[in-house]
């Protein structure tokens, strides 16, 4: 099935197999479902097979230094709100080399969608234990198994009063498609981390080892419960999918603290030098 996004005579780098594919297809499909404009899409990533990603889609893309696309994405969407901007990465990449910029992206609130390929290992530099990586996992770095804590991503981003917390399994496409569309249409800083399959280089974290070890949120869980969503995220094995949490009242974006919430867009002002110092100064 062809998509609006579909980019024609690309070499992509995946292996067969890869849960990348079916993130890229769910995006492809998403934005064009929401009527969302090629010339208004920027989607913005680091370095890493997941950050590939944009490569893939014809639409606006940046790429950015390992770690660095969300100051990168907060930037864009500061400079014209109109844009729907996406940062896209994988877990290393997110957590790991960009994981202060993940912490201070949220206390800031930008109206972005942050979408984290989570595979649990490091799949460019060959199968590294990356942040998120489980307690014991054996690779050719971490030869007698990983020591450290597993980063627990949606526990921090709600220590953060993050507006819109989930996780999705990519090996449940339309459940995990319906949660970015919800995504989307938030107002500020959504998070969707996403698990998904290595099939090289993590023989243990498999599309059955994700559908064994979570379990779907029911029609009867609250996501609008803050400290319900809190007791959620610290669960493992199984993990909770869905939305964790999504604020019931809209917070105040970081574009609308800069510029206040009646002044004009930065992008309207750019040839205005004097005002825009005038913004940064008064923020």
């Amino acid at each position: 099935m062809s998509h609006l996004f579909d980019k024609e005579d690309v070499d992509v780098a995946w292996c067969a197999g890869c849960g990348n594919f079916g993130i890229l297809k769910l995006l492809k499909e998403v934005v064009e479902e929401l009527g969302v404009k090629k010339n208004s899409l920027v989607i913005v990533s680091g370095i890493g097979q997941a950050a590939k990603t944009p490569y893939y889609i014809d639409a606006n893309m940046f790429g950015v230094l390992h770690g660095r696309a969300l100051p990168v994405a907060t930037g864009i969407k500061l400079g014209n709100e109109n844009l729907c901007v996406v940062a896209e990465g994988g877990d290393g990449d997110m957590y790991g080399e960009g994981g202060n910029h993940f912490i201070h992206t949220i206390r800031r609130n930008p109206d972005i969608v942050h979408i984290v390929h989570n595979n649990m290992v490091y799949g460019l530099t060959k199968g590294q234990a990356s942040p998120t990586s489980q307690r014991g996992f054996e690779t050719k770095v971490q030869v007698k198994g990983v020591a450290n804590e597993p980063f627990n991503p949606l526990a921090v981003a709600l220590s953060l009063r993050a507006g819109f917390v989930s996780r999705v399994n990519i090996g449940d496409a339309a459940h995990a498609k319906e949660v970015i569309k919800e995504a989307f249409r938030h107002k500020g800083y959504a998070l969707i981390d996403i698990l998904q399959p290595c099939v090289v280089f993590n023989k243990v974290n498999t599309y059955k080892w994700f559908k064994e070890n979570s379990y779907m949120l029911d029609d009867s869980y609250d996501s609008g419960d803050f400290e319900g969503a809190v007791k959620k995220s610290l669960e493992t094995l199984p993990m909770p999918i869905g939305v964790l949490y999504k604020n019931k009242n809209d917070r105040v974006t970081f574009e609308e603290t800069i510029r206040g919430r009646d002044a004009e867009p930065l992008h309207s002002v750019t040839h205005d030098m004097a005002k825009i110092k005038s913004l940064f100064e008064t923020y």
